[in-house]
C-alpha cells in the first residue's frame, strides 16, 4: 500500500472519520490512469473513426473506476467502525458490487450490442490495471517483512 493510505487506514483504525474526500485523494493514481485511459482511447479511436468504441470502452473504464473506489470507501468505512465484518457480510457486499458492475457493463453492452461490448473490454482492462497497482506495493511489503 502507499504512504497515504496507510495513513488513512491508521486514521480509520485509530478511530477517526474518514472522509469520502479523502479516499478520493488516497487514489489518485488510478483516478489518473483511469483519465490517461480515457483520454488515449479517444485519442486513438477518435482519427480513425471509432468514437463509438472510444465512448464504450471509455464507459467500461469509469464503471470499473467507481467499482474501486466504492470498494475503498467500504473498506475504511468497515475499519473506522471498528467491528470485525463476518467472512458472509463481507462475501455479500462484494458479489453485491460485482453484480451491480457486471450487470450494469452488460445491460450496457446488451442495449448498445456489437459496439457495447468494448465497455466490458474497458471494465477488464481497468479491472487488472488496478490490481496489479494494488497488489504490487502489497507484495513488496509482505517480502520485507
Amino acid at each position: 500500500m502507499t504512504r497515504t493510505v496507510d495513513t488513512t487506514i491508521t486514521a480509520a483504525l485509530g478511530g477517526q472519520k474518514v472522509s469520502f474526500g479523502r479516499v478520493l485523494r488516497d487514489q489518485k493514481r488510478i483516478i489518473l490512469v483511469a483519465g490517461f485511459l480515457v483520454v488515449a482511447s479517444f485519442w486513438i479511436g477518435g482519427p480513425t473513426g471509432g468514437w463509438d468504441v472510444a465512448a464504450f470502452f471509455s464507459i467500461g473504464v469509469l464503471i470499473g473506476l467507481v467499482n474501486h473506489i466504492a470498494s475503498e470507501y467500504s473498506l475504511i468505512k468497515t475499519l473506522a467502525s471498528g467491528r470485525e465484518p463476518s467472512r458472509g457480510e463481507m462475501t455479500r457486499h462484494a458479489l453485491v458490487r460485482l453484480l451491480l458492475v457486471g450487470g450494469g457493463a452488460a445491460a450496457v453492452a446488451v442495449v448498445f450490442w456489437s459496439t457495447g461490448i468494448v465497455t466490458l473490454i474497458g471494465l477488464a482492462l481497468f479491472r487488472l490495471i488496478t490490481l496489479v497497482m494494488t497488489s504490487i506495493p502489497l507484495l513488496k511489503e509482505l517480502k520485507r517483512q
